[in-house]
């Protein structure tokens, strides 16, 4: 049996405040870089990043391809990163800093 709801001003949350729009959703945006990995395919490998979105807890963290977190948010990447070739380490660098 449904019972009568009694209305409380007083627990009423305003949203102004907790980053929603007019529509109830919210834009995701990535907090953090938690992990790496290269997939091996047959022909090919796939780089990806698992990445921690705001509003969301560790265990919401998901894969997102490496190239295209890259080109949409470069702030979350180190400026010089390194790349892995099979046993081999590179570090890639501008032209103005010397690399070791």
């Amino acid at each position: 049996m449904l019972k009568k709801c009694v209305n409380d001003s007083t627990s009423i949350v305003p949203l102004e405040g907790l980053g929603f729009k007019e529509n109830l959703s919210y834009e995701k945006v990535p907090v953090d870089i938690l992990d790496r990995q290269v997939k091996r395919l047959r022909n090919k490998e796939v780089a990806s990043v698992k990445v921690l979105w705001r509003n969301h807890l560790v265990e919401g963290a998901t894969w997102e391809a490496d190239a295209d977190m890259i080109s949409r948010y470069p702030l979350l990447f180190p400026s010089t990163p390194i790349l892995a070739l099979g046993n081999e380490v590179l570090t890639v660098c501008s032209l103005s800093v010397m690399c070791l």
